[in-house]
C-alpha cells in the first residue's frame, strides 16, 4: 500500500470515497493483509502446544478512572513459551484492550484496533464514542470466527474513560465471546485461562471507590490467585525483575504503572503472603 506498485503515486483505492473503517479499506483492496481474515484449509486445525497462548488479563473500575492488568505468559502446551509478553496496550489516548489467546493473531489484531480509531478520527474530524470503539472492536473479531473454530482464538478485554459518565464511575469495561458478541461488565471482569481464580480474587477484593494504589494491589493479588491455580499463568518473577502489566486510564488518558512502582507492589504483596498464603481477607 506503499504506492511503488504505481510508481511512486498513490493508487486510485486512496482517491476513492468509502467509509471511516480502515478494515474496510483494507478488505475491499488488500484482504490479503488481513490476518483475522485466513482461514485453515478445511480439515485443519491447529495445535494448541505448537502455537503460543497469552493466558489472564483483567480489569476492574476505581475512584478515578478504571485499571487493566495482565499477566506476562505464554504457554505452547506444557511448555513455557515466552516469559515477559506484553498483553496490556492503548488503544489510543483513553481506550486500552488486553487480549487472552492466541499470541500472533491477538497482536495483530490489537495494531489493527489501534490504526482503526486513528483513521476514523482523521476521516470523521471526531473521536469514536467509547459504545462505537466496542463495537468496532466486536466486529474485528466477528472476522476471525474461522480461525477461532480452527482453534486460533483471540478473547479481548476493552476498557476505556467515559467522561459522560457519573462521577467515580467513569470507567468501563467490555469483554466479547469469540463470535464477537459484547457484554459490558460492571466494576471488575477477568478473561483467559486464569480467570477463574483471577475472577475469585476480584469478587472478594473488590469495592467501590478504590484508589489507583488500592486497585492496582487488588488486581495484582488476583493474578497471584491466578498463578497459584493456573499453570499457565505467571506469577511476579522476582528473580528476573518481570512483574505484571498494570495501566490505568483516568480523565488524563492512559498511564502504564512505572516499572518500581509495580516491582514494589508485588514485593508488598509477596511479603504479605508469607504470613498469608491465600491472600488477603474480603474488606467489610
Amino acid at each position: 500500500m506503499t504506492g511503488n506498485e504505481h510508481g511512486g503515486r498513490l493508487g486510485e483505492e486512496f482517491f476513492t470515497p468509502g467509509s471511516s473503517s480502515f478494515t474496510e479499506f483494507l478488505a475491499a483492496h488488500r484482504p490479503e493483509l488481513l490476518s483475522t481474515r485466513r482461514v485453515l484449509p478445511d480439515g485443519v486445525r491447529a495445535a494448541p502446544h505448537q502455537v503460543p497462548h497469552g493466558t489472564t488479563v483483567l480489569a476492574l473500575s476505581f475512584r478515578d478512572g478504571v485499571l487493566i492488568a495482565g499477566d506476562r505468559r505464554a504457554t505452547m502446551g506444557n511448555l513455557i513459551a515466552q516469559r515477559d509478553l506484553e498483553k496490556v496496550h492503548p488503544a489510543d489516548d483513553h481506550t486500552a484492550v488486553a487480549f487472552a489467546g492466541t499470541v500472533g493473531l491477538a497482536l495483530d489484531m490489537v495494531k489493527l484496533y489501534q490504526v482503526e480509531l486513528a483513521h476514523f478520527e482523521k476521516i470523521e474530524g471526531v473521536g469514536m464514542t467509547l459504545d462505537g470503539k466496542a463495537r468496532r472492536l466486536a466486529g474485528m473479531i466477528r472476522q476471525n470466527l474461522g480461525q477461532a473454530m480452527q482453534g486460533l482464538a483471540v478473547v479481548p478485554l476493552l476498557v476505556g474513560y467515559d467522561p459522560a459518565g457519573t462521577e467515580g464511575e467513569r470507567g468501563r469495561i467490555f469483554s466479547f465471546d469469540i463470535a464477537g458478541g459484547l457484554y459490558e461488565k460492571a466494576g471488575f471482569h477477568a478473561e483467559g485461562s486464569g480467570s477463574p481464580y483471577a475472577g475469585g480474587a476480584l469478587k472478594k477484593l473488590f469495592r467501590k471507590g478504590l484508589d489507583r494504589r488500592e486497585a492496582a494491589l487488588t488486581a495484582l493479588q488476583a493474578l497471584y490467585d491466578a498463578a497459584d491455580d493456573d499453570s499457565a499463568t505467571g506469577g511476579p518473577d522476582i528473580n528476573r525483575q518481570i512483574f505484571p502489566i498494570v495501566s490505568v486510564i483516568t480523565g488524563d488518558g492512559f498511564e502504564r504503572l512505572p516499572e518500581t512502582e509495580t516491582a514494589a507492589l508485588c514485593r508488598e504483596m509477596v511479603e504479605q503472603r508469607r504470613a498469608r498464603p491465600d491472600g488477603p481477607n474480603a474488606t467489610p
